[in-house]
């Protein structure tokens, strides 16, 4: 059992005819000190982001119950006190773990944050270098009239940044201070994960770990979730937009090791090829908002996990298996160029649309002994067009709708390649996410020629297809000459899977 945990989004009202309502009844009235021990301040707005003037941040984007937004401080020792304290009662209460979101630094401008900028800029740089980059001639006495986090790329300075950094290093130490060393102390084995926002890449203006320093990104943590927001849950098909995560898929994947991780995705209507996406590239296929309670949405959401629980040894623990490798440009986002970031995207999605096995590592993680692995290293964010691929790639002979990737199990005994197909009969208002499992609509995917390149030594000895429709798997006929493997994959709905068996 996994708890939500929200570390600082509050709605509520400090006064109201009726006196504080939301979190600020919850503190004064609700705050049961035998569980949680004392309050760390009296007045509750001593804990939250504040304004150049003093004044709390508020926003108003829900309206829950009519009430207004305001933000925990994670730069505040005493809101983190208030985390220790929640984070207690949960580990009481029996949970095995946290997911914890709201990882927001607003332009907070409290006394904690200027001192704790004040400090990041003093171990960052000599007093010559502040002068020189940013102006900046009395740190100790400097007042900041900004302290941003998330900003628009086109309106980004070299300072902006240094606030972003340290906005993004702030909340990962709060995170880790709260839950993988007071939470892993209470228990042990405690299972703690973020979730965050990843959308259609955007970085400077998204992504909570954007700036992060390689060392910090996933430190501690045992699984990701990201979310791709309203990115993907569409199709323009004659446009070649598929409404898919594959890319972000690969690109946590590859970012975080092949720890396990999710995509959040808005999909209420396209929920095999939600799952099927998920399963092919390492994720963990999720159904939370799709509509299960509808009788036909829960009879295909049964089929597909019933089918991965089946084939359980193909998909826990598999680790990729590809040819090329595609790097994701964090090294210039870290410098603020978000162009570099559109060039991997059309890069990754020609790559995708020409069926090529390829992995996503973020460039600052590509070690020259991870590189030389892959066949050929594309630079993400360096040129418009890849260098020439080689022609003896794996080879498919398969639709632009079609994504293929391929894995190892744990075993290593097998090659498995997947297969998602992710045509459709769309509805009739353009890009719309549908209203339901009504509006999925797959169109059957063709019979697909695959050529593999074999690693040399390795020996074919059997090959088998399935799909979460078919019953049972069946045997397909191939051929191996000249170290290449050779089969036809059947149609498919829209996820097919060949398992190739191998002897060394």
């Amino acid at each position: 059992m996994v708890g939500h945990f929200n570390v600082e989004f509050l709605v509520g009202d400090p006064d109201s005819p009726e006196g504080p309502r939301g979190f600020f009844r919850f503190y004064r009235d609700l705050w049961d000190e035998s569980k949680l021990g004392p309050r760390p301040v009296a007045d509750p707005i001593d804990l939250l982001q504040k304004n150049a003037d003093g004044t709390p941040i508020i926003h108003n984007s829900y309206s829950i119950g009519g009430m207004k937004e305001y933000w925990g401080c994670l730069a505040n020792p005493h809101w983190r006190a208030v985390l220790r304290a929640w984070a207690r009662a949960g580990v009481a209460r029996g949970v095995d773990g946290f997911v914890a979101n709201y990882f927001y630094r607003h332009n907070c401008l409290c006394s904690h944050c200027q001192a704790a900028f004040r400090q990041y800029l003093n171990e960052r740089f000599t007093p010559a270098e502040l002068g020189e980059k940013f102006g900046i001639t009395d740190l100790a006495t400097h007042k900041f009239a900004e302290i941003v986090g998330w900003h628009d790329p086109k309106q980004s300075t070299p300072l902006r940044r240094e606030m972003l950094r340290f906005s993004q290093i702030t909340t990962k130490r709060a995170f880790d201070e709260v839950f993988v060393e007071y939470g892993r102390s209470l228990k042990r084995d405690l299972i703690v994960g973020q979730w965050n926002h990843l959308g259609d890449f955007s970085q400077v203006s998204g992504d909570e770990r954007c700036m992060l320093p390689s060392e910090q990104w996933g430190r501690g943590e045992d699984y990701l979730w990201y979310s791709t927001g309203g990115a993907a849950c569409f199709t323009d098909l004659a446009a070649g937009v598929l409404g898919e995560g594959t890319l972000q898929a690969r690109y946590l994947r590859g970012a975080f090791d092949d720890k396990p991780f999710t995509l959040g995705k808005y999909e209420q209507t396209r929920i095999r090829s939600a799952i099927a996406e998920l399963a092919a590239n390492g994720g963990a296929p999720m159904g939370f908002y799709t509509r299960f309670t509808a009788p036909a949405a829960r009879q295909e959401i049964v089929r597909y996990y019933q089918f991965l629980a089946r084939y359980d040894s193909v998909y826990r623990a598999n680790r990729s298996h590809a040819e090329v490798l595609l790097t994701f440009p964090r090294s210039r986002v870290h410098a603020g160029d978000v162009v570099a970031v559109d060039a991997f995207k059309r890069l990754g999605r020609r790559l995708l649309d020409q069926h090529v096995l390829f992995d996503v590592r973020p460039d600052d993680l590509a070690t020259p002994a991870m590189r030389s692995a892959y066949r050929i290293v594309v630079e993400g964010g360096a040129a418009e067009s890849p260098a020439e691929l080689p022609a003896d790639l794996s080879r498919f002979d398969a639709p632009a709708t079609v994504r293929v990737s391929a894995s190892r199990p744990r075993g290593g005994d097998e090659l498995t390649i997947h297969f998602v197909n992710y045509n459709r009969v769309e509805p009739a208002e353009r890009r719309s996410p549908g209203r339901g499992i009504e509006d999925e609509k797959p169109i059957p995917a063709p019979a697909i020629k695959a050529d593999i390149a074999l690693t040399p030594g390795l020996r074919i000895t059997r090959v088998q297809t399935m799909s979460p429709e078919s019953a049972a798997p069946v045997d397909l006929p191939f051929d191996v000459t000249g170290g290449r493997l050779r089969f036809e994959m059947p149609t498919f709905l829209v996820y097919g899977v060949a398992r190739v068996q191998l002897a060394n």
